[in-house]
């Protein structure tokens, strides 16, 4: 655990030196609009909100693979299925609140073993979706920070539909 954490830790604070580095160094920006510009600019210079639901989408399905793909499923549904019989256990013992703490304290071990395997998609994933965000940011600061359906800002307006579409796409693809 401590040498995933280190690495996550890691990829964290270079993400975040890059979303801060990212009017500093004009290179980073710079290079980054000029892939994003011609190609996912382009999807929503077509049509705002049909562009930026079809760019929602090819994320989420991004996501969703490096998700699959990255982690052990096999791993993490045993797991998961282990976490499920032990909260099984504690709703028995509600009463006794010694053995429910037992139960307890043998599940946070699970926890984060979950976490961490599931995680490990995040350490390919973490520094495109910065600059995506960024891109993201100033591409609809450009355009005036135009509302979707009229009042939601891009950014809600992206976390709804990932939601929607991530949700969807983990039962189709049945990833945990």
């Amino acid at each position: 655990m401590g040498k995933f954490l280190a690495i996550m830790f890691g990829m964290m604070t270079l993400s975040l030196l890059i979303a801060f580095s990212w009017d500093a160094v004009p290179t980073i920006k710079n290079s980054v609009h000029s892939i994003l510009n011609p190609t996912l600019g382009a999807l929503i210079s077509w049509n705002l909100t049909w562009g930026m639901i079809i760019l929602i989408l090819i994320i989420s399905v991004i996501t969703t693979l490096a998700q699959k793909y990255l982690t052990d499923q096999e791993t993490i549904k045993e797991l998961k299925k282990e976490q499920k019989d032990i909260q099984k256990e504690v709703q028995k013992f509600k009463h006794d609140p010694n053995k429910m703490m037992e139960l307890q304290r043998e599940g946070l071990p699970l926890t984060f073993k979950i976490m961490e395997l599931s995680m490990k998609a995040t350490i390919f994933t973490i520094i495109p979706f910065i600059l995506l965000f960024r891109w993201f940011l100033d591409t609809f600061t450009a355009m005036g920070n135009p509302k979707f359906f009229g009042f939601l800002s891009w950014l809600w307006f992206y976390l709804i539909f990932i939601m929607i579409f991530s949700s969807i796409l983990k039962k189709i693809m049945k990833v945990e």
